[in-house]
């Protein structure tokens, strides 16, 4: 959190000499840590509240959640999409797919769990990409392929966890691997992307499919500004490329590159380390829950973490398509950064258990 607050003043606040108070009172930077302060309520509620406890909620809050992506269709656009709404009264956003990620992981747990001694079956198999399919379909109208593709992997984890029929895993493992092998096709420039674009846009629409085009504007300055960084970095608020506007969401979607360009690989390295342990922290709650909701809720949120940093680490290094995947932690915005806490709330709450029965 305070890695994000430095990009976010970094980049929000005007250039020039001012007091480290100025910076802090730009508008941006009270907001993010107004999103903070809620955030740290949230979790401590979760993380004292008993995980058991929302196997009573999970389709009240399934339901919900459905007809929150469905009602974003009858909204107005925001920056030509469907994915937010807008609270007036306190000057917020709210970003369904953020939670529905959760909300998603949440009902597969119950489900699965009241599923185990049939987990093998094609019927639960069926049932369970149901479940999936309808808020992945609903995310990817958005269009939002950002999150429909973190929710992918995290769905498959939870379906090798929870005994789903192998033959469904494996489909789905081999699927994954091939969309990923047809992305490196194209940025790795070995299949032109001109040529294949009559065939890819009966699938996906134009500006989707030019997100697949290699050595794109975001990417190459996403790259440039890690570059620039070396070793060390220019300093804080001392970058010209990013300072000069030359990077695109420098507080939003290109985080990691904003930063690596002031503190160089040091302190892109000091970042890894973080999510590092914050990745071993969670897998290691998955491995000592002791019952399988809990077990399935921790793996679907440690992939949930893993996938977030992944997608947009690969992104910025010019490795993935640009997709508008946030920076845990980091990126600007609330709706990650309340959904994040709850995750890790419950993460806390599921480790706390772990010698209850």
């Amino acid at each position: 959190m305070i890695v994000s607050l430095l990009v976010v003043a970094s980049g929000a606040a005007p250039r020039g000499a001012l007091a480290l108070k100025e910076i802090l009172l730009e508008p941006y930077v009270k907001k993010q840590v107004e999103f903070f302060a809620l955030s740290f309520v949230i979790f401590l509620f979760f993380a004292g509240f008993d995980y058991h406890k929302l196997r009573e909620w999970t389709w009240i809050l399934y339901l919900l959640m459905i007809a929150a992506l469905v009602g974003l269709f009858f909204m107005g656009t925001i920056a030509r999409v469907h994915r937010w709404y807008r609270i007036p009264l306190i000057g917020m956003s709210f970003q369904p797919s953020e939670y529905a990620k959760l909300v998603v992981v949440l009902a597969l747990s119950w489900f699965l769990e009241r599923r185990k001694e049939r987990a093998g079956e094609f019927s639960t198999a069926l049932i369970a990409l149901v479940i999936v399919g309808i808020p992945f379909l609903l995310i990817l109208k958005q269009p939002d392929l950002g999150s429909a593709m973190v929710l992918y992997p995290i769905v498959l984890v939870m379906f090798y966890f929870g005994g789903v029929h192998p033959f469904l895993v494996k489909a789905m493992t081999w699927l994954g691997a091939l969309l990923l092998a047809v992305v490196a096709l194209f940025f790795l420039e070995v299949v032109p992307h001109e040529e294949f674009r009559p065939m890819a846009t009966k699938v996906l629409k134009d500006y989707q499919y030019e997100r697949l085009k290699p050595n794109q504007h975001h990417q190459k300055a996403s790259q440039t500004a890690i570059a620039l960084g070396g070793v060390t970095g220019t300093g804080w608020r001392q970058s010209e490329f990013t300072g000069g506007g030359w990077l695109p969401a420098p507080y939003t979607d290109s985080v990691f590159a904003a930063f690596g360009e002031e503190f160089g690989a040091v302190g892109l390295l000091f970042i890894l380390a973080l999510y590092w342990a914050l990745l071993y922290f969670s897998f290691q709650v998955t491995s000592v829950a002791k019952d399988s909701f809990g077990q399935l809720l921790a793996a679907g949120i440690s992939v949930y973490i893993a996938m977030h940093v992944l997608v947009n680490m690969g992104m910025m290094c010019g490795f993935l398509p640009i997709t508008g995947v946030p920076l845990l932690l980091i990126t600007y915005g609330g709706s990650s950064i309340l959904s994040t806490m709850i995750a890790l709330g419950i993460l806390q709450s599921i480790y706390s258990r772990r010698f209850m029965f």
